[in-house]
């Protein structure tokens, strides 16, 4: 992974030059609960999840393994349209006990990742069912921690400690999958969705994929420790703006230029540098809980893209979108951390 440090945190994006138009990508789900009576911010509806499914049968996409369709994605290869694979976080019982006979009944494949500690507490699965979803074709299981930490480190976090701390959530919960289930998929679910560069070189080291909670799809020039993913839960996943999330495709910019995540200035500013082909008049960017922001351009070319007042979350994104053509858009979503908020 290339270094990524950039004064006053600007982020320089060097969009290639290449066209992608006619490129199919990979398009991650993310979800949490499948259930009408779980906390309505981390949910998908019973009904909303078989109508997703439905709709994604009927746009003829194909539906494929996380962990060989992000690998044919990085790689480049071609397919005649953008496949798509289903994720679930955290082991809920409810991705057993609803989602599970639905992506059964659509012979769709699935992965679940887990952190170990909270299997079998009231509301998540058990190691047996675990197990015995494991032993389905379809089904993978993979790493989401021991713990749900927050991984990335913290401010007054000595760095020793931190790698102690990270070191042992990564590592117990591979273990206990592989003592468990026989498993050890490479593959990485950030809890919360929070990476910082330092955590995203652990990972590296690991050899896994590292995804996050950050939107967009997936390509070759995607940075393989900070895959996007859409999240699906009722207020993200209504099928009116579902078709565009399934037909986008990864921003052209090579990702392993994209800076930590970890901001030192709020609202941070993030610069792109746009080819000739692409005009700043039809990119389009959006702040977490602003809505529409503007941008600037400046004599150099560059668009500015800066929020108009300062985040008081601890975690939000900057997302921009460019039409691609024949109805797609080329989707960035670029995600900021601000650890000196307090942990959820």
């Amino acid at each position: 992974m290339a270094p990524r440090s950039f004064l006053n945190v600007l982020i320089l994006l060097v969009l290639t030059t290449i066209t992608f138009g006619s490129r199919a990508d990979l398009v991650v789900l993310q979800y949490h609960h499948v259930s009408d009576s779980t906390p309505p911010s981390t949910s998908t509806s019973t009904s909303l999840f078989e109508a997703q499914m439905t709709f994604i049968r009927d746009l003829g996409l194909p539906v494929v393994p996380l962990q060989s369709g992000t690998n044919k994605a990085l790689n480049g290869e071609s397919s005649a349209s953008n496949r798509v694979a289903i994720t679930f976080d955290d082991a809920y019982e409810s991705v057993y006990t609803s989602a599970a006979p639905t992506l059964a009944e659509f012979d769709y494949p699935y992965t679940i990742f887990v952190n170990t500690s909270a299997v079998g507490r009231p509301g998540y699965m058990t190691w047996e069912q675990l197990s015995e979803l494991s032993k389905q074709q379809q089904v993978s299981i993979a790493n989401h921690s021991a713990d749900h930490g927050h991984l990335a480190r913290k401010p007054d976090e000595a760095e020793k400690h931190w790698r102690q701390r990270v070191k042992h959530s990564l590592d117990d919960a591979q273990s206990r999958l592989s003592e468990e289930l026989g498993t050890e998929t490479p593959m990485f679910a950030y809890p919360y969705g929070e990476f910082d560069q330092s955590l995203e070189s652990m990972i590296a080291d690991r050899g896994w994929l590292g995804f996050g909670q950050q939107s967009g799809a997936i390509a070759a020039n995607s940075e393989k420790t900070r895959l996007p993913r859409f999240p699906m839960a009722n207020a993200y996943g209504q099928l009116g703006s579902l078709e565009s999330k399934l037909l986008s495709k990864a921003f052209p910019i090579d990702a392993r230029m994209l800076p930590d995540s970890v901001i030192r200035s709020n609202p941070p500013l993030m610069s792109l540098a746009l080819p000739d082909d692409m005009k700043a008049s039809k990119l389009t960017c959006f702040a977490s809980g602003m809505g529409r922001i503007e941008f600037r351009l400046t004599e150099g070319g560059q668009v500015e893209v800066q929020a108009p007042k300062a985040f008081n979350s601890r975690r939000f994104r900057y997302n921009c979108t460019y039409p691609a053509g024949n109805g797609q858009f080329y989707w960035l979503s670029q995600q900021w951390l601000d650890p000196g908020k307090p942990e959820d």
